[in-house]
Order: structure tokens, then sequence, then C-alpha cells
């Protein structure tokens, strides 16, 4: 009698690879990849050592250089190879390690075998639940004591004195952002779209699974625990403070670095904060919900993402402890930050004071300001102390509109996971990290 694991074995179907590999190997060929294609074809014909091969191999064309100069057909060599090892691993009942391979695929991979990677993904996860019963494995009922300690922000009075201590001077002293009820289409057009205006929306994300489902680590563990995501370090120095740290500032700090997690040890380094033997972590501006489709569906696009006839560019999630910043930069597009679980503090300056927030000449970080708020130096940076901002709170159950080209900073009061809505009426528009 042939095994569980072997009896599904042949469920995973990769019709794009099937049909597209003569092409794709001939042309990985082309560029010098002979080990590679020769490993490519052992593994399609069941060699798994074959398959790792090739894997490796990709893995260091991918870090040969830049990522802007590494040649597509890499990426998409390395989504192959990633396919023939999720293969291997799942007909060995290893549903851990397909998904990862299949994570990896899709993170690092190219465009070309996207198709097979997500239908693999969903074979995988289907047969995962049929053996742990449900999606709950026995790992996964850890934890499982009283409500509260399940929560990732638990309900706590707000400090204002404290928050104004560790936010940037002149906090919420001066003009807030607007707020509106459920704001019809038609005014957010009107009143805030075409004049270019922040706003606040209220009541208007009620209706979102994710609104309770994400404060609920039982359920994010048991929908995400075992996918691979990418997320960003920064290493505290002895005696340095957790509320001083500004994680997000990759381009500023020589600390940080990226690293692939699985979502539960994620999770887990979220819980862990101010333990000094863990270092700050953070998910940012990832694309998420196009990698795991369960979270996809705790969410909507906002209707307002509609106006001016726009096209969405970017969903995002952000999400991490609390004492994660995003420095002072702006964006092309319109966003709407749509705060889930947790608490932010934003600031806004008008796109009219660019030359006053002294911009980075670099083009790769021409958006990004050299002001660290946190720490003015006002004799290098003299107009800043005085500039005209407008900033806010952002609650849970809240969405922000922020204009293009708006500068905006935005701190993690408590742990917090967000989404963005990047959107754009220009079709020519490209997006920008």
């Amino acid at each position: 009698m042939s095994s569980p694991a072997a009896n599904i074995a042949t469920a995973i179907s990769t019709p794009t690879l099937d049909s597209e590999s003569p092409a794709l190997l001939q042309s990985i060929t082309s560029h010098g990849g002979y080990a590679f294609t020769r490993m490519a074809t052992l593994a399609a014909a069941g060699d798994q050592r074959a398959a790792e091969a090739a894997c490796e191999m990709a893995w260091e064309q991918l870090h040969s250089g830049p990522w802007h100069s590494v040649l597509p057909v890499w990426r998409d060599a390395y989504s192959m190879a990633c396919l023939h090892v999720a293969k291997f691993h799942f007909s060995n009942g290893e549903f851990r390690d397909a998904l990862r391979s299949l994570d990896m695929g899709i993170i690092m991979g190219g465009p070309l075998l996207r198709k097979d990677l997500d239908s693999a993904i969903e074979v995988v996860l289907a047969a995962k639940s049929r053996h742990y019963h449900n999606g709950v494995a026995d790992d996964d009922k850890e934890g499982h004591g009283e409500a509260g300690s399940r929560l990732l922000v638990s309900p706590q009075e707000f400090d204002k004195s404290e928050v104004l201590r560790i936010l940037p001077i002149r906090s919420l002293s001066s003009k807030i952002v607007g707020k509106r009820s459920a704001l019809s289409l038609e005014a957010f057009l009107c009143e805030y779209f075409l004049s270019g205006s922040p706003v606040i929306i209220t009541d208007c994300m009620a209706h979102w699974p994710a609104r309770t489902r994400w404060n609920d680590m039982d359920y994010l563990r048991r929908i995400a625990g075992d996918r691979t995501v990418p997320v960003e370090i920064i290493k505290l120095k002895a005696g340095k403070a957790w509320n001083a740290l500004q994680v997000g500032k990759n381009y500023l700090c020589s600390e940080w670095k990226q690293e692939l997690v699985t979502f539960s040890e994620f999770l887990e380094r979220v819980q862990s904060t101010g333990c000094s033997s863990k270092a700050p972590t953070y998910l940012a501006q990832h694309q998420l919900f196009d990698q795991i489709n369960d979270l996809r569906k705790d969410i909507s696009i906002p209707d307002y993402c509609c106006a001016g006839g726009g096209e969405l560019r970017s969903l995002n999630a952000w999400f991490g402890p609390a004492g994660t910043v995003t420095p002072l930069h702006h964006d092309p597009h319109h966003n709407i930050l749509a705060q889930v679980v947790g608490k932010k503090y934003v600031r806004l300056y008008s796109a009219t004071y660019s030359e006053e927030l002294y911009p980075y000449s670099e083009t790769m970080l021409n958006n990004s300001s050299q002001v660290d708020l946190d720490n003015i130096d006002e004799v290098e940076f003299p107009k800043v102390r005085d500039l005209e901002f407008i900033d806010c709170i952002l609650e849970e159950g809240e969405m922000l509109y922020i204009p293009p080209k708006w500068w905006h900073y935005v701190r993690s009061l408590t742990t917090s996971f967000s989404v963005s809505y990047w959107w754009s009426t220009d079709s020519g528009s490209s997006m920008v990290s």
C-alpha cells in the first residue's frame, strides 16, 4: 500500500512550467547557465539533489550584484528550481518545507511561473489542512490560555503625556488632521481628492474580518504561521532605549538588515519586544496579501481608491512592534493608510515644502528627507523647526488619505498592523519604494 504522501504527490501540477521549460532552459543556457540547465533537467527527471543544486545555483546568481542588475531570466530560473524542490518536499509529506520553497519562489523569483507557484501553495495548504485536522497542527495549539494572552494588542488606557515624550518636537500641538465619518465617495472626491488635502475617514472598516481576526495571535499563526516573509531588523546597540529605535530607516542605518523568516517566528519576535536577546523586527512595505490569499480575504479595497478613475498600484502590509518608524518621505501616488490593529502617529507636510525639508540629492533617495524628525539638527537644517505641518494619532478602524507628494513621517505607538493602498490616475506612473 502506498503512503498518504505518495498518494498526493501527483497533486501539484505545473502547467506553465511544463510548457515554458524548454524555452526557459534555452534562455538560461544562452546566459551561461549550462550547469543550472543540467541540474534542472535532472530534477525534472526525479533527482531531488539536482533540484536543490539548481536552487543554490540560481540563488547565487540572484546575489551576484545589485538587485536591479540581476537578469530577469535568473529570477525565473529560481522560481523553476523552487517548484522542483517543493514537489519533492510535498511528495515526502514535508508540507512546511514545501511552503517555504514556494514562498521563496514568489518573493525572489520572476513572474513567468507565478501561477504555478500560487496553485501549488493552494494544493499544499489543502493537504496540510487535511493532515493536521482542519489546519491546526500540534505545535499551533500552544498558547491557548486566557483569551487576553492571545491578543496582539490588549485594550489599555492611552497616556498622551507619555506619548508626547517620545514623539518629535511640537507633536500634536499644531493643526490636527480632520476626521470625517463614513465619508461618501462624492464628498471625498470634491473636498479632499481634487484639492489634495489629507483627511481621516472613520467607520468604513467595521465590516472587515481583519478588524477582529488580526488581533488574534492564534488566527494569524493558523492562517500564515508556516509562510515565509521578508522582515527588516536593526541591531540595538548596548544601552540604547527601545523607544528611541527607528526600524525602517534602512537607507540611513548601517545596522539594518533583512531576513526571511516564518510568520510564526516573526510573531514571536513582535511579542518579545523589549527583550534584549531579540532584535526588533518589522514587516514593512511587503505585498503580503498578494502572497497569502487568506489574509487578503480579510480586507477590502476602499471605494476611495477608485477616485479620479484610479488604478490600484500597490497593496502593502506594515506590521511591527511599537517604536517602528517610517522616516520623512513622500510618494508619487494617492495613498490610503488603513489602521487595522494598534495606533500610529503620523505627521504630514505639504508638498509645497519640499525644498525646506532637504531631500537627498541622490536619485534613489530624492523622495526622502535628510531630516531626522526625532533628532533635528537645527544647524544643518534650519528651515525645519518652525515649518507648518498637520498631524494625528491614527486609531484602529481609521483610514488616512495622504495625497501624492505630501511628506509624511509615521511612528507606531503600539504593536501595529496597517495596510496601505496606493493608486494613481496616471497609467504611466511607476511605483517607488
